[in-house]
């Protein structure tokens, strides 16, 4: 069984930055994901095995970057110029059909805790 840590979550005022990580039990093409309260989970970033690709939704290209720490199987999730929308319940995915990410939650086979990341205006 696959497990998957986050940890990085928090409060942060509007404009300001956090990283979340996500340690893995082994090395996927990994995901993120948000879910906002009444609002369906949606993709975020995701990054391929070898670290080659990565993907991004549009409203955090160019304030979002997603890395990888092979030797250490973790995922990071950069997150700067952070907005009141940003706030949301993010989750870290792992893709064990594939060595590429996708934007696809149903692709992925394991799931995080989620962690909890609140912009305030």
């Amino acid at each position: 069984q696959v497990q998957l840590v986050e940890s990085g979550g928090g409060l942060v005022q509007a404009g300001g930055s956090l990283r979340l990580s996500c340690a893995a039990s082994g090395r996927y093409a990994m995901g993120w994901f948000r879910q906002a309260p009444g609002k369906e989970r949606e993709f975020v970033a995701g990054i391929s095995w070898s670290s080659t690709s990565t993907r991004y939704a549009d409203s955090v290209k160019g304030r979002f970057t997603i890395s990888r720490d092979n030797a250490k199987n973790t995922v990071y999730l950069q997150m700067n110029s952070l907005k009141p929308e940003d706030t949301a319940v993010y989750y870290c995915a792992a893709r064990s059909g594939s060595r590429w990410s996708s934007i696809a939650a149903d692709d992925y086979d394991f799931w995080g805790q989620g962690t909890q990341v609140t912009v305030s205006s």
